[in-house]
């Protein structure tokens, strides 16, 4: 518990003695609980005195200032109070702040919970690609979701175990291998200099040029738009490499294996890139069969039951739902059997707690099919699976569309953040007097930077524009303003160290620490219900946009006081000590949202 926790408590039974001694009444703690001041009032603490009006029977005002008077005679770490109406803001002695960063400057992992053998073991899955084409834009805000998820799980005390399902099969596989067949001219990654994931996907587009031709000549013969997809003979040698596949042709399944590598080495190295990983990676071609057999089980014992036509169904009607599908009359898997094969293959490797999928919110209707399916399979995380549901992300122009190729690429959007933050920095004079190597890494750290902050301090349940010429601002609400004044903070405490000043390992109870000082240090001291809150609502918003608001605080002490050049030994200690753990407090938040900090900008 942190010395601000331990003032709050301090204070909260402070006033269930004031009100028993002015008004003989007890209180619940509950009804005593305080709240931040408003910053546009003196005070650090607020205590909301209308459920009280009843017992001490006087007006708002007056029982304010009657419980104010009561704590500043009674209670040392109470300085002062004023009364706006009905809310008593109360402001802490200043050797309370001074022993509350004393505290934050002693917890090496402030902020974070530990994790112990006894820890609860959280799955988050994110990720989810297709082999069809490479990761784009919409696969940034997930990974970048998912995993900071993880980190803020873990930071919260959980033992996290990072998984990503591969969607390595099905017709939209087989549309990129029959292009490739037909037109590739036995095109490889080294022969075209492209990444295998690139080279996929432009065979996936390919396919869909010409299965477009195809049925714009089939609907010029008076055919309608169903009958030409139904008679569509390139979509028909889709379908029949599927079936091969399925029936484990080992022609289809060799030209498989070889274009999912290239694609495995090319998503390999955009993770690297984006800085995600995974401890575990699933298949759907290994994880349908388990699906199916598990399906077949619970048809056997009654939960499930078979069509005329041989399709396998389930009946959710009485939980509110639909009737939904889950094996075909010939006896193949749709998406729900996969998630229920995945789901068994994991509950097999891990004995899961909680599990969480990181899935837009189109498949809404998907997770609570699942989660009762799961249930009445008998998986213990079944019915309280949480679909973390994030909204969709789009550009200035409108939604990306990657059948006719007009996603933005993954790669292509991190190469532009990084020349724009070249741009920006050259401009700026940012980077002066580095070596072209530290340069250009300060310059990918930004880029990348800007384009993680810019999208995790969105609340992730909202769809998003994203525009990545806003996204890297030395002086707004972005990664790059974050990582200039943590740059900025570290070369005041390498200045400090070269003039043999060093932050000091405690403070004495009686340095002087005035309003700026004791606003930051409250600041810091809120971290860690920032971290918990995070961890509760699974929105790495909360750490965004709390670190914004820290930088925030922290440059208007830096702008008006001196830290190097204050005279006072007492005061100029505080202050290298404020900058320390302000620079601490902002690497720990800003890594649970997997984004680096540069030490010198």
């Amino acid at each position: 518990m942190t010395s601000i926790k331990m003032i709050e408590q301090q204070l909260s039974a402070a006033v269930r003695a004031a009100i028993e001694a002015l008004y003989n009444h007890t209180v619940a703690p509950e009804q005593t609980a305080l709240q931040k001041t408003k910053k546009e009032f003196e005070g650090h603490l607020t205590l909301v005195v209308f459920p009280f009006l009843r017992i001490s029977r006087k007006s708002p005002e007056e029982t304010a200032r009657e419980i104010g008077q009561y704590l500043r005679e009674h209670e040392p770490a109470v300085a002062d109070f004023n009364v706006i109406k009905g809310f008593l803001n109360l402001t802490i002695a200043g050797s309370r702040w001074v022993e509350a960063l004393g505290a934050i400057h002693a917890d090496d992992a402030f902020g974070t919970r530990p994790i112990t053998a006894e820890s609860p073991l959280v799955m988050v899955e994110y990720s989810s690609p297709n082999t069809n084409k490479p990761l784009h834009l919409g696969h940034v805000r997930n990974n970048l979701l998912g995993y900071s998820l993880s980190r803020i799980l873990e930071a919260n005390g959980n033992r996290v175990v990072k998984t990503n399902i591969v969607n390595d099969r099905g017709i939209h596989i087989c549309k990129s291998m029959l292009a490739w067949k037909k037109w590739g001219e036995g095109a490889t990654p080294e022969s075209t200099g492209k990444k295998g994931d690139h080279l996929v996907g432009d065979f996936y587009v390919l396919f869909d040029k010409h299965y477009r031709e195809e049925l714009r000549t089939l609907e010029a013969t008076g055919l309608t738009r169903e009958e030409a997809e139904a008679q569509s003979p390139l979509m028909a040698e889709a379908r029949e490499m599927l079936r091969r596949w399925e029936a484990g042709d080992e022609e289809v399944r060799a030209l498989w294996a070889t274009m999912n590598s290239w694609v495995y080495a090319g998503f390999d190295e955009t993770y690297r890139r984006l800085g995600v990983g995974f401890d575990k990676i699933y298949y759907e071609s290994q994880t349908y069969l388990e699906g199916r057999d598990k399906v077949l089980e619970g048809l056997s014992r009654g939960l499930f039951y078979r069509r005329p036509d041989g399709s396998v169904w389930a009946d959710l009607t009485a939980d509110g739902l639909d009737e939904k599908l889950l094996l075909r009359a010939d006896g193949t898997s749709v998406y729900m059997t996969q998630d229920i094969g995945t789901a068994k293959l994991r509950y097999d490797d891990y004995p899961i707690d909680r599990m969480i999928y990181v899935v837009g919110n189109e498949q809404n209707y998907h997770f609570q099919v699942l989660s009762l399916l799961l249930d009445k399979l008998g998986f213990a995380f079944g019915r309280g699976l949480i679909h973390f549901s994030y909204g969709m992300v789009e550009l200035p122009e409108g939604k990306m569309k990657s059948r006719e190729g007009t996603v933005v690429d993954a790669d292509d959007l991190m190469d532009e953040m990084i020349a724009t933050a070249r741009d920006i920095s050259n401009e700026l004079g940012k980077l002066d007097g580095l070596s072209r190597e530290e340069a250009d890494d300060i310059i990918r750290i930004i880029g990348l930077g800007s384009l993680k902050y810019f999208i995790l301090k969105v609340d992730p349940r909202k769809n998003m524009t994203f525009n990545p010429k806003e996204s890297i601002d030395f002086n707004g609400n972005t990664g790059s303003f974050i990582q200039y004044t943590y740059a900025r903070i570290r070369s005041v405490l390498r200045k400090a160290a070269e003039q043999g000043l060093t932050v000091p390992a405690t403070l004495p109870a009686d340095t002087p620490i005035n309003v700026k000082e004791q606003a930051l240090v409250q600041s810091l001291a809120d971290f860690s219900d920032v971290v918990r809150e995070a961890g509760e609502t699974y929105s790495p918003a909360c750490i965004a946009n709390y670190t914004y608001d820290l930088v925030r605080e922290f440059n208007q002490f830096y702008h008006d006081y001196s830290i190097l050049g204050e005279a006072d030994e007492r005061v100029r200690a505080l202050r290298l000590t404020l900058s320390a753990e302000t620079a601490k407090v902002i690497l720990t938040a800003m890594s649970l949202l997997g984004i680096e900090m540069p030490e010198r900008m």
